[in-house]
C-alpha cells in the first residue's frame, strides 16, 4: 500500500466526508479509493482496463460463421 500526504480543497473535503457517510466507510482513504475505482470503471478507456484485454483474447480465439447468403444469416440471427 502507498502512502501520500495530500492537498485537496475544502469542498473535495466535504464531498470525500460524504462519500465516507453514504458507504459506511471507515475513512477518508477508502472514499478515496472508491471515488477512484468508480471513475476507472466509468470513464478510463476501456483499452486501458486489464478485464478488456482478456475480452479480446477471448474473442481473437472464437471461430466465426459463414454464411453463403444473407437469407442464411438473417435465419441465423432470428433463431438466436
Amino acid at each position: 500500500m502507498v502512502q501520500a500526504v495530500i492537498n485537496i480543497t475544502e469542498n473535495t473535503n466535504r464531498v470525500l466526508n460524504i462519500v465516507k457517510a453514504k458507504f459506511g466507510l471507515r475513512d477518508k482513504s477508502q472514499a478515496i479509493n472508491l471515488v477512484v475505482d468508480e471513475y476507472e470503471e466509468n470513464f478510463l478507456e476501456p483499452q486501458l482496463r486489464p478485464e478488456y484485454i482478456k475480452k479480446l483474447k477471448k474473442i481473437k480465439k472464437q471461430k466465426g460463421i459463414r454464411f453463403k447468403s444473407f437469407d442464411g444469416l438473417r435465419k441465423h440471427i432470428e433463431n438466436l
